[in-house]
């Protein structure tokens, strides 16, 4: 299970039709957060149907993919990684949870970001300290700092909000649409199990929060407490 057998297979789903449609939809013109990033044309179920076939391939090959500047190459590996991690014993599972935190600048879209923080970087540290995550937040890469957000889903499904709101929090003010709607939607999921602790939250800050975090935020509110917190009425 080499690398290169690997992105043989996988390419043998890649078409240069869905590669350009890719290529629009993940932003990667010039100044477009996902610049320069490069697809072959393959979807989510194949790339699903290929890790089943290499889900047990050796880390360092798995980091090999991950490094590559394919997009459905570091998709792949993250994939692998994912699927490892949660079958994985506490050995595996921090050596999964190192490679990732080595290779973060390689984790650099969002849908890389949300189908392997939560499970790796989330479930690693559901019960460990916590600090990295607020150090991500601080970071100046867009992805770390979204890493950060995305990882406190494992937390949100077992009940624990707090890491969540204090992170939401330092982020109010960073300027970057990708930080708002994964705040925002990790508010609303919060707001799933417990509306009174986002509406807490919310409360002490939908005044300065940005327009996207807070419609993110209370998607799920009826349509008279949405206007009343778009139009300042709380």
């Amino acid at each position: 299970m080499t690398s290169s057998q690997i992105q043989k297979r996988l390419r043998q789903f890649a078409t240069k039709e869905k590669a350009a449609l890719l290529q629009r939809f993940f932003k990667t013109g010039p100044g477009q957060y996902g610049e320069g990033d490069k697809f072959l044309g393959v979807v989510v179920p194949d790339l699903r149907k290929v890790m089943k076939e290499f889900r047990d391939a050796p880390l360092a090959e798995v980091t090999h993919l991950l490094r590559s500047e394919w997009h459905e190459d570091r998709m792949l590996a993250l994939l692998v990684l994912v699927d490892q991690f949660e079958r994985g014993d506490e050995a595996l599972r921090d050596q999964i949870y190192s490679l990732y935190r080595k290779n973060t600048r390689y984790i650099n879209n969002w849908d890389l970001v949300d189908l392997s923080a939560p499970v790796i970087v989330g479930g690693f540290l559901l019960e460990r300290d916590k600090d990295i995550l607020f150090k991500l937040a601080r970071s100046a890469n867009l992805w770390e700092r979204r890493i950060a957000v995305m990882a406190t889903f494992c937390f949100i499904r077992k009940g624990i909000y707090d890491c969540t709101l204090a992170i939401t929090e330092m982020l109010l003010s960073d300027r970057e649409d990708l930080i708002h709607k994964a705040a925002g939607w990790m508010l609303r999921e919060i707001g799933k199990r417990d509306k009174a602790c986002e509406q807490d939250f919310l409360k002490d800050h939908y005044h300065n929060m940005p327009r996207t975090m807070l419609r993110y935020a209370i998607e799920k509110f009826s349509s008279h407490e949405r206007e009343d917190y778009l139009k300042g009425r709380i």
